[in-house]
């Protein structure tokens, strides 16, 4: 069976793509920073009798990652499939997020996957095949106030992952990218700092319409088995692409952004009565959030 190393599989997408590709085919690797929570995942699969198993990584340290794939690289011999799920979240105005901060949603969503990418990639080109899945979200084609290193970092994953898919396309190495909108997981709970929300803020407005919008989304959220099914449609394909836009809401604030100019899109950030600001989040993000 190919082997497939997911990072990031406690809970949601990660959790639910690690037991996907094992009842699809593949011999999973469950990648986690601390293998205690990985509970939920060992008795899902134990109930099905899936080819899971649970290995420790930290995405955001080099010893880590290399210790962890050196070693599914000497019992397995290679790894066909990685898949960079692992990340972290969370909801400030920029004035307002310490640097550290900054540094550590960047490395993890980020320097963890290119810390991965460059630990399997190796193996990869001297055998002429695999697949590098990198979970991105809509925030990395349509970037959210009140959230700019998520945002930041997700336009930089998909940066690099449209280069990497250059250098290595003559080397029968696939890159894809899966663009999800907002699905019912605990990204939150894992943040690098939870939501502030100070209604003294001069940013007031901004936090609201960015609690606002999540709220609306959230009610809303799909299941996130759904962004695993597209994960190994992506790997398996015999149409591959590039991009994967997960969720109705992804494909609307994708598609909105992309027909209005900077300029238009600036009008969610104005100051608007809640009636102007949710026709202008409508109009232009085919979002209700008021």
């Amino acid at each position: 069976m190919p082997i497939a190393l997911v990072t990031g599989t406690s809970t949601g997408i990660g959790l639910q793509t690690a037991l996907h590709l094992a009842r699809n085919g593949f011999d999973v690797r469950a990648a986690l920073r601390n293998p205690a929570r990985g509970a939920l995942l060992e008795q899902a699969a134990a109930n099905e009798s899936l080819p899971v198993e649970i290995v420790q990584m930290d995405v955001t340290g080099d010893a880590s990652v290399a210790d962890c794939i050196d070693g599914v690289l000497s019992r397995d011999g290679g790894i066909d499939v990685l898949v960079n799920n692992a990340g972290l979240s969370g909801a400030a105005p920029l004035e307002d997020v310490p640097l550290a901060e900054h540094r550590e949603m960047f490395e993890a969503n980020y320097f963890g996957c290119i810390r991965t990418i460059q630990a399997v990639l190796p193996g990869m080109r001297e055998r002429g095949s695999g697949t590098i899945v990198n979970v991105s979200s809509v925030t990395g084609r349509v970037a959210v106030p009140n959230q700019v290193p998520y945002s930041a970092s997700k336009h930089a994953i998909e940066a690099a992952s449209e280069a990497l898919a250059l250098e290595v396309a003559a080397l029968g190495i696939r890159i894809a990218i899966v663009e999800p909108g907002v699905f019912a997981t605990q990204i939150w709970e894992n943040s690098a700092e939870a939501t502030r929300y100070d209604k003294t803020s001069p940013y007031q407005h901004i936090m609201r319409r960015n609690g606002k919008m999540y709220a609306s989304l959230l009610r809303q959220a799909g299941d996130p088995a759904e962004v695993a099914r597209v994960i190994h449609e992506a790997i398996t394909t015999d149409a591959p692409r590039m991009r994967w836009v997960v969720g109705d809401d992804a494909h609307a604030m994708i598609a909105g952004r992309d027909l209005v100019t900077d300029e238009e899109y600036l009008l969610l950030g104005a100051k608007l009565t809640d009636e102007a600001c949710d026709a202008a989040y409508r109009r232009i993000l085919g979002l209700s959030i008021f």
